[in-house]
């Protein structure tokens, strides 16, 4: 296909620039994203052993709610029974909100002994998977604006001009698309290598990221989007809503848990229900959210699939399920979701958004050494202070981030024991972690920056399985739990540590070997400042 050259060189401009300002906020959310394909492995490796219940018989489930409301009335205001034996069967937040989790909310757990008395125990959950979820969402950037992260609008930006940089990138590769797709050329220099990877996950994983872009713009600009569209339709509702009823219903005529299962998988068949999530029991407006299960199915929610009914005439409010009778606008809204969320196909579909979202991470970070690369002054080995500020910046926020997650999930165990607030640790952790990456890069500059912080968290992932196996033995009931497939994350640490320590000596190799007219090149290595670089030197 022939392009002009003056409508190449403009998309080629187009695809930097944009790639430039939107990368690093998208690194973050990328490598963030790719984590909350296993948030609850995650929730379920970070929660210690005695935060879960165990199960009474399912046919006992009513008289553990009774027994629940009648000693602790404030829970019919919401309570979650969990079909799931990896969890607790009934809680119910005292403090706090699921809608909003925050670092210090209470929530009790209740199940039913042996001798069918209520038992319960007061929790503070575990929010680590939380907090991968809000890197995802904002990329770390604090503050809201009204119910919204301010973080989240930055990153709908940046998802915009991340949409740009793929079309404008995709039109300027054209020419050369047949020749370069799998082209990965190792002996023609570095900027050759990087700019073939860059080609080849760009290419390959092209409709993953125009999925993501357009969802991830939905999602920080729905409520613009409904407003339009209320232009439009007027006073028509968008979404089916219950009316309430003509006087308050109370719970003790509420139907039994087995009528509310038989209710929701009568309404769609393959499903099997997970929770059941009940508010407002006796209330005018009463209002139960049933979460179901089908991995051979397109899941419209991260994980489920979701249907709302009155609990107590089981008449059905809206679904997430496709056909359903809640208009097209929902299910166009909820096809986004699952786009989005990789919620088909089970495990192996997880996998797969896993290593697409890490490939996508790739892409931002090869994309700005690209873009250093090609400014360098290759003549003199002084660079341009912009040039070693952004492999400053690229270096400090793209390790930082993986570093400061990594550390978070180091103390969860240890902070645990000790009996700190680990959800407000993590924070100090995180951040703590991040700005000093940051300070450090800006200090050091990049390439030695890069080599500590791979350094780093080669250390930091080794350390998590080592711990867990260690919390294992010291605590009287074993934490090291393969429920829930809270395995994941020791797997997930093993395979960082390979990838950090395999990029350490790559970085330190260039350092030491490399041009000396790049931001890559350390001048003083002979001087005793990178004792990476010198062990590198004394092992060859």
């Amino acid at each position: 296909m022939r392009i002009p050259s003056p409508i190449l060189r403009t998309y080629q401009g187009l695809h930097t620039w944009t790639g430039i300002i939107a990368g690093l906020f998208l690194f973050i959310g990328f490598f963030a994203g790719a984590l909350t394909m296993f948030k609850a492995p995650i929730d379920a490796w970070s929660s210690p052993p005695e935060a879960t219940l165990s199960h009474p018989d399912p046919s006992h489930y009513d008289r553990l709610i009774e027994q629940a409301a009648a000693q602790f009335p404030d829970m019919k205001k919401g309570f979650i029974l969990d079909l799931n034996p990896d969890h607790s069967p009934l809680t119910w937040y005292e403090s706090g909100s699921d809608r909003e989790p925050g670092l210090n909310d209470s929530v009790r757990h209740a199940t039913l002994d042996q001798n069918e008395q209520l038992q319960s125990v007061m929790q503070t959950p575990n929010r680590l998977g939380t907090l991968i979820d809000y890197l995802h969402q904002s990329a770390g950037i604090p503050g809201e604006i009204g119910h919204h992260l301010v973080g989240g609008y930055l990153v709908g930006i940046a998802a915009i001009l991340y949409f740009i940089a793929l079309i404008s990138g995709l039109i300027f590769l054209l020419p050369t698309l047949t020749k370069s797709f799998f082209a990965l050329r190792t002996n023609k220099g570095a900027s050759r290598f990087w700019l073939d990877s860059h080609n080849l996950l760009g290419i390959t994983s092209f409709p993953f990221h125009v999925v993501i872009a357009l969802t991830a713009v939905v999602f920080a600009f729905h409520d613009f989007f409904y407003a339009g569209l209320f232009l439009i339709y007027g006073d028509i509702p968008l979404f089916a809503r219950a009316l309430p009823a003509a006087t308050a219903f109370q719970m003790d005529t509420l139907p039994s848990i087995h009528e509310h299962i038989r209710a929701a998988e009568a309404y769609v068949s393959g499903y099997q229900v997970q929770t059941i999530s009940f508010t407002g029991l006796d209330t005018t407006t009463p209002f139960a959210i049933f979460t179901l299960l089908n991995e051979h199915e397109v899941m419209r929610g991260p994980l489920y699939d979701y249907l709302f009914m009155n609990p107590y005439t089981f008449e059905i409010s809206g679904s997430t399920f496709n056909p359903g009778n809640e208009g097209v606008w929902s299910r166009i809204v909820a096809s986004f979701f699952a786009l989005h969320f990789g919620s088909f196909g089970g495990e192996w579909v997880r996998w797969v958004y896993f290593a697409l979202g890490l490939a996508g991470a790739a892409l931002f970070y090869t994309g700005n050494l690209l873009w250093l690369e090609k400014k360098r002054n290759k003549h003199s080995a002084e660079q341009s202070k912009s040039y070693t500020r952004m492999a400053s910046l690229t270096v400090g926020v793209c390790l930082g981030s993986v570093a400061g997650v990594m550390a978070a999930m180091l103390i969860t165990k240890w902070a645990t024991i000790a009996l700190l607030n680990v959800n407000e640790l993590y924070m100090w952790v995180y951040y703590g972690v991040f700005l000093a990456a940051l300070g450090y890069a800006f200090w050091q500059g990049a390439a030695k920056a890069a080599i500590h912080f791979l350094g780093l968290i080669t250390l930091i992932c080794v350390l998590i399985p080592i711990t867990s196996t260690l919390t294992a033995f010291i605590l009287p009931s074993p934490w090291l739990t393969l429920q829930g497939h809270a395995w994941y994350v020791e797997l997930i640490a093993v395979l960082f540590a390979v990838i950090a320590f395999y990029g350490q000596r790559k970085v330190t190799q260039r350092a030491y070997q490399g041009e000396p007219n790049s931001i890559w090149f350390i001048a003083d290595l002979n001087e005793g400042t990178s004792d990476a670089a010198l062990t590198l030197e004394q092992s060859r």
